[in-house]
């Protein structure tokens, strides 16, 4: 598996997708070039052992599940993803007057971002519009492929103590340029109906977020690195995706999920705290004539991958991770563990995943915060509200994340499609928490 190539295919499936709606299209497109079937949510399913299916919620939130054709060991095997990325948000009403004859965008903080590494970018915006059209009203996908706005900086002369670090307030500093003069009030609408090819009156709700448009790149003299925007948790998307298409477990279910709103907490109606994976569950097992005894024995007998992105040792900073369970870049997978269960990893689980790496010749390093830092959370803990199984922390080591341009490691890339594919490849046979057959 060439490093470069698969480089190339990430950064061109993450330029595909500029916002969770354009995320969930591109996968679902994928999908359906490799023969997947589309279910509608509020639609009658026939399912069938043998099939490749998928469906959606909310149009950014996608589970695509394999049954397989025997299913002898009636279980799932499932990945957890996340199509979101920090960013900031344009408000219904999205226009500022400024001094003169300045117009701004106004626009709201999603997510925990990095607000200095959105300055003095080329910016556009992405995501869905509501519009009517006669009886109807439809989603459509909108991305503005042009650079239309830019958040400048104060000029040091203004702000002398800018290098001694700087409060920003969102209200004021982050406010993207959108005019001189040229546009007025009620022109950022005219230019989205004029994308969309439609009237403005048409227009009933918006769902707009700023996009980062600097150009993706592999860099170092050796092709070591790739940075772009929403490598968090787009990289993720992407492997599990490839790792999932690749394998065939004719034994059990494999299940593909890319759920919504990580970054503000899940719990939404398509986020991984929702009963999106649940109700998905229920109908194939519904479906394919299985009780429910049979499918609580399924899941007993199941396990889920959480794949987020985990921080690699900065250059400048290494006393910011632990001193010991501390991941670099190109190195290998990550499996990532919280005493306090932010992280689902555990010591079953974290076994049963490194025995397939070593199976595969996957590296594997390990993540947890230093014990005077408060870590955060994912996917893993969340989903299990709903669906509880065994899982683990998996991800990949990069630096300045929640900035809107991250930075990884080619190499890791293929670790993550290869030991995911193994995964999914393999026939994990569960004995509660005493056993594990591979």
């Amino acid at each position: 598996m060439n490093a470069q190539q698969i480089s190339k295919e990430l950064t061109t499936f993450i330029e595909k997708s500029p916002s969770m709606f354009h995320a969930i299209s591109t996968i679902a497109s994928e999908l359906e070039e490799a023969g997947f079937t589309y279910l509608k949510e509020g639609a009658a399913w026939n399912v069938e052992k043998g099939g490749n299916y998928y469906t959606t919620r909310n149009g950014s939130s996608i589970i695509a599940f394999k049954i397989g054709k025997d299913l002898s060991d009636y279980h799932f095997q499932m990945s957890a993803a996340h199509s979101d990325s920090p960013t900031y948000k344009v408000k219904t009403i999205p226009e500022l007057k400024g001094p003169g004859e300045y117009l701004k965008l106004n626009v709201e903080a999603y997510g925990g971002m990095i607000d200095s590494s959105w300055f003095d970018r080329p910016l556009s915006i992405a995501g869905r519009v509501l519009v009517r059209e006669g009886n109807k009203i439809e989603s459509k996908l909108l991305y503005i492929d042009k650079d239309i706005l830019i958040i400048p900086n104060m000029c040091i002369h203004f702000n002398r103590e800018v290098n001694n670090g700087v409060a920003y307030n969102r209200q004021v500093d982050l406010c993207p340029l959108f005019s001189t003069g040229e546009l007025k009030q009620g022109d950022f609408d005219k230019m989205v109906a004029s994308e969309l090819g439609i009237d403005v009156s048409q227009i009933l709700g918006k769902d707009l977020f700023l996009v980062n448009r600097q150009a993706p790149v592999v860099w170092g003299y050796k092709d070591e690195f790739v940075s772009c925007p929403k490598l968090d948790d787009l990289q993720c998307a992407f492997v599990s995706l490839k790792g999932f298409l690749n394998a065939n477990n004719d034994a059990a279910v494999n299940v593909y999920c890319c759920f919504d709103n990580e970054e503000v907490g899940s719990n939404t109606k398509q986020g991984a705290m929702s009963t999106f994976l649940y109700d998905t569950l229920q109908r194939i097992n519904l479906n394919l004539g299985k009780t429910a005894e049979e499918y609580y024995q399924a899941v007993a007998k199941s396990f889920l991958v959480s794949c987020d992105n985990a921080h690699a040792v900065h250059p400048n900073h290494p006393e910011k991770n632990d001193a010991m369970n501390a991941p670099y870049m190109n190195k290998g997978i990550v499996l990532k563990e919280s005493a306090n269960q932010k992280y689902t990893t555990d010591a079953f689980s974290r076994a049963l995943f490194t025995a397939i790496c070593n199976d595969a010749n996957v590296p594997v390093q390990t993540f947890a915060n230093r014990s005077d830092v408060l870590g955060g959370s994912t996917l893993g803990n969340l989903s299990n509200t709903q669906v509880s199984v065994h899982a683990v922390d998996f991800g990949l080591a990069q630096l300045a994340m929640h900035s809107s341009y991250e930075t990884a490691g080619v190499l890791d890339t293929v670790y993550a499609i290869q030991s995911l594919t193994a995964f999914f490849n393999t026939n994990v046979q569960i004995d509660e928490a005493k056993g594990i057959t591979l």
